[in-house]
């Protein structure tokens, strides 16, 4: 009987730390642990698609907060839909959301993560902008006018 104490103590032990672990990306214990995550865009552009069949949408969600969330999908009234990328290697696919980490930032660029808006209304031209949503798991929806830029722009 006395085998089953530590094993029963170390069973209620990784209980307790996978309780206060939170998700991925977040802080320890502290000040501001579990804060509400805080969300800000910035950098946001789409480059001028050659086609009004897709476009390619790039900016960074900054989380300033202490706890991650999770963005789980984008609406635009300028296209049909729009799908969250991944890319890994060089392989791109589709995923159903991406983490927001507490206290860091999510870059949707060029190469990697993107937004890409399929069936556009219509193609847009430089200088316009393009009405996106971007929802989320906690955080409330971000509403952007996000500009359309030359072709080559890479954000920089």
């Amino acid at each position: 009987m006395r085998r089953g104490g530590p094993a029963a103590a170390a069973l209620a032990l990784a209980f307790v730390l996978a309780g206060c672990g939170g998700g991925s990306g977040s802080g320890g214990e502290g000040d501001g642990d579990g804060a509400p995550p805080e969300l800000t865009v910035s950098g946001a552009y789409i480059p001028r698609p050659p086609t009004a069949d897709v476009a390619g949408a790039f900016l960074t969600i900054e989380n300033a907060g202490g706890t991650d969330d999770t963005l789980t999908s984008v609406t635009s009234d300028a296209a049909g839909s729009v799908e969250i990328h991944e890319t890994e290697g060089n392989t791109m696919r589709q995923v159903a959301s991406l983490t927001v980490p507490a206290g860091g930032s999510l870059s949707l660029d060029r190469g990697g993560s993107h937004l890409m808006l399929m069936g556009l209304a219509a193609r847009p031209a430089e200088g316009d902008t393009v009405p996106i949503e971007l929802h989320f798991r906690t955080s409330a929806p971000i509403t952007l006018d996000v500009p359309v830029e030359a072709a080559n722009h890479t954000g920089e």
